[in-house]
């Protein structure tokens, strides 16, 4: 099989622990976009964060951001797909969060709101590039559009969420972890799967043709959906269950050794 796209993750799996892209994963990307291969970023974190990454790339990529609610061509920006959560789920997803008094971020027309400015919400800030807003109500976040809203807590906290949400919250919503002490929400309309789907649209390239490559609970959609769905060896024992193939860790420079083995050496 002759893969056409490679799309991965970010935090645990496209950057080390230091969040940087080794020299040796760069060399690896540019070869194959060289090659006429579409290297694509899949991340929930929103375009500002990920413009952090591809800095660092040196690469004009197309960008799956928010989980999957929006898909953008790079620095163009130009938007592929775009989901909004319904308004009942927000106001649901975010009176759930109130009342469990967790730290609550609403990307909002690609703009930061948050319930409060505490700490986390500042360090939040920082890993996404945003500054951010504090709002009061989030009838008028709605109505620009949310496409994605985020508790931010303990990590024994966010499994305790886990487990109460089951069955609480709207079918209508997707919801799901990033880190530990992420817990997102999106539409069930947005999924890195469907983003997937849309940039095969987009490029004409099949499911058949492409490479997904994640750590997280987040990344399980479209490890499922590629032609290739590819764990990291620091993924959970779930994630690494459903791949296709298990990469080295984020440490050792797994994307560039997928790049290497199923692209570069043609396997």
């Amino acid at each position: 099989m002759k893969y056409k796209l490679i799309a991965a993750d970010i935090d645990g799996t496209l950057v080390n622990n230091k969040r940087e892209i080794t020299p040796r994963t760069k060399e690896k990307i540019h070869e194959a976009i060289n090659k006429g291969v579409i290297f694509a970023i899949c991340s929930g974190r929103p375009i500002q964060g990920v413009q952090l990454i591809t800095r660092q790339l040196e690469a004009d990529v197309p960008v799956i951001t928010y989980n999957g609610a929006m898909v953008i061509t790079g620095e163009s920006r130009k938007i592929i797909y775009s989901c909004t959560m319904r308004k009942e789920d927000a106001l649901q997803v975010e009176r759930l969060g109130r009342e469990r008094n967790t730290t609550i971020a609403i990307w909002a027309d690609n703009q930061l709101y948050v319930n409060r400015m505490d700490e986390r919400a500042a360090q939040y800030s920082e890993l996404s590039g945003t500054e951010p807003v504090l709002y009061e109500n989030v009838e008028e976040l709605i109505e620009k559009g949310i496409n994605k809203i985020l508790w931010y807590d303990e990590v024994d906290r966010i499994n305790e969420f886990l487990k109460e949400l089951q069955g609480k919250l709207n079918p209508s919503v997707n919801f799901h972890t990033s880190q530990p002490f992420f817990l997102e929400f999106v539409d069930i309309n947005a999924s890195k799967a469907i983003a997937l789907e849309k940039l095969g649209e987009y490029y004409g390239i099949k499911r058949e043709e492409m490479i997904a490559i994640g750590d997280g609970f987040n990344d399980l959609s479209m490890i499922e959906y590629a032609g290739l769905g590819v764990a990291m060896e620091n993924a959970p024992f779930e994630i690494k269950e459903a791949a296709d193939f298990v990469t080295l860790s984020n440490e050792n420079d797994g994307v560039a050794y997928v790049i290497e083995k199923f692209i570069l050496n043609g396997q």
